[in-house]
């Protein structure tokens, strides 16, 4: 954070195109909850990134509730933790701008993410899924967040934001104006769960997008229907090792191990100390029973949220007021510093 003197804030969003799973869970929201009893927290639907490609309105506004709605249904606290769609808070727009003129192309040629989405038709794509990345950065410095939880795949634009922070401190001759952002990708469950792949394809990452339903646990999935799934996902006929190193050649078996490990707090290590050397028809069963004991109930609070939208709307008002509390004195003093008539 180099220089930095402020609060110590957290910042993170998820995307409302698509309904959340296991892989979401584990590797995110349920970070997002222990992070809140540490630090003052901000989580965001990050809506504004999400018409990078169409959406179809009605969707949109219907998949930014089911995200509020998994938010709290994992044990996010709205009374703890701002929860707000990003459209809501005019700031993130206002400091995307000024941060366009900070970026340089060739920062954000390099975001191989842009690349990913696109493909073969890149010219086109979007303006906006180009600059994607800028707008990541006033997400987070808008909030003048200090750190901010991250997957492997969004390293490379905690970085850009941090390139960013860094050429505004020094253009306008305002050290540690804004944080370094740093990344938060242990928590209190390790390593475990940051990247749950999928049922079917254990080299392919869990993804609602998926072909095949039964590839992805979805959070609203009842107990049913998590069973069924598991029961049917891809293993070998190889009994478990022993040894987390008998695994590593053993993709969906990894996978499968370390969902376990995951939702009981254990260690692969653990976890095949106590399987070790029994086949999957005796770990699936108990691998089943897990899941169901911990997403089922978070499934059945999901389901009741997405019943009452007027209370998801007042979360998310009162949420978006909250961060405009905070973000909009940090553009102001933006704009003073860059020399605009505020």
């Amino acid at each position: 954070m180099s220089g930095y003197q402020g609060p110590t804030r957290v910042l993170s969003g998820i995307q409302p195109s698509g309904g959340m799973h296991l892989g979401n869970y584990l590797g995110a929201i349920r970070k997002f909850a222990e992070l809140q009893h540490q630090y003052e927290c901000h989580y965001c639907v990050v809506d504004m990134h999400a018409i990078t490609v169409w959406q179809d309105p009605a969707k949109l506004r219907a998949q930014t509730f089911h995200i509020a709605a998994s938010y709290i249904a994992s044990g996010v606290d709205p009374e703890k933790a701002a929860i707000f769609h990003q459209s809501g808070v005019r700031a993130h727009a206002e400091l995307a701008w000024i941060f366009n003129c900070i970026a340089r192309l060739g920062w954000l040629d390099r975001m191989t993410q842009f690349k990913d989405k696109a493909g073969k038709n890149s010219e086109r794509a979007s303006v906006g899924l180009y600059t994607y990345p800028v707008l990541q950065a006033a997400d987070i410095l808008v909030y003048k967040a200090t750190h901010v939880p991250v997957g492997e795949d969004q390293k490379q634009h905690l970085e850009l934001s941090r390139d960013i922070a860094a050429k505004f401190n020094h253009d306008y001759n305002a050290p540690d104006f804004f944080p370094l952002p740093e990344p938060l990708i242990k928590g209190q469950f390790g390593d475990a769960g940051a990247r749950i792949m999928s049922l079917r394809d254990g080299t392919a990452k869990m993804s609602k997008s998926d072909a095949s339903e039964n590839s992805c646990i979805f959070l609203s999935d009842d107990a049913d229907v998590i069973a069924k799934k598991i029961k049917k996902a891809k293993s070998d006929p190889e009994a478990l090792p022993s040894e987390p190193d008998g695994l590593e050649e053993r993709p969906e078996a990894k996978n499968l191990v370390g969902i376990y490990a995951a939702l009981s707090g254990k260690s692969p290590a653990d976890v095949l100390a106590e399987y070790g050397g029994q086949g999957f028809g005796v770990f699936k069963p108990a691998l089943a029973d897990l899941v169901v004991e911990k997403i089922a109930p978070i499934g059945a609070e999901l389901r009741r949220l997405e019943g009452d939208p007027g209370f998801l709307q007042q979360v998310l008002e009162k949420g978006a007021e909250r961060a405009s509390a905070v973000a909009d004195p940090v553009v102001k003093e933006t704009k003073e510093i860059i020399g605009f008539l505020v």
